[in-house]
């Protein structure tokens, strides 16, 4: 499926829009008051630290997802005064979605890591792993008892 491209969408081409007699009849300052109220109309898009899009396709229905992070360049003021409650509670979603997303881009990385070492033959503990393990826990322990004797 095809995304329309906004950027493209300029005050000339609403006004292409206008079938030809009408916008052939429009005076000079009428196309140009036009002009400039679509211009003032049309959103401009602001930086954003963070542009998130993806979709997730399930069996019944497909969902998007769409998280941005950015300075507030809005103009007009809510209408409603969040509470604190509501704040906190924005704080503390935005806090986990974005660790989630460090811990799962983490996760892929370490993964690509271990598969890139094991595909090349690195081999950081020679042994078997869970030998190790046992040896260090048996050097605990026994470290352990020597210091309550």
């Amino acid at each position: 499926m095809n995304r329309p491209d906004y950027s493209s969408h300029t005050p000339n081409y609403y006004l292409s829009k206008l079938a030809a007699p009408i916008r052939n009849s429009l005076t000079p300052e009428q196309l140009e008051a036009f002009h400039q109220i679509l211009n003032e109309a049309i959103p401009k898009p602001s930086a954003k630290l963070v542009d998130l899009r993806f979709v997730i396709d399930l069996l019944v229905s497909r969902f998007y997802i769409v998280l941005f992070i950015g300075k507030d360049r809005r103009a007009k003021k809510r209408r409603y005064v969040p509470q604190v409650m509501t704040k906190m509670g924005n704080t503390i979603a935005i806090v986990i979605i974005l660790l989630g997303a460090n811990l799962t881009i983490s996760a892929f990385i370490l993964l690509a890591a271990y598969l890139m070492k094991s595909a090349i033959g690195i081999d950081l503990l020679p042994g078997h792993f869970p030998d190790t393990i046992k040896r260090f826990f048996h050097v605990a322990y026994a470290d352990y008892l020597m210091l309550i004797k």
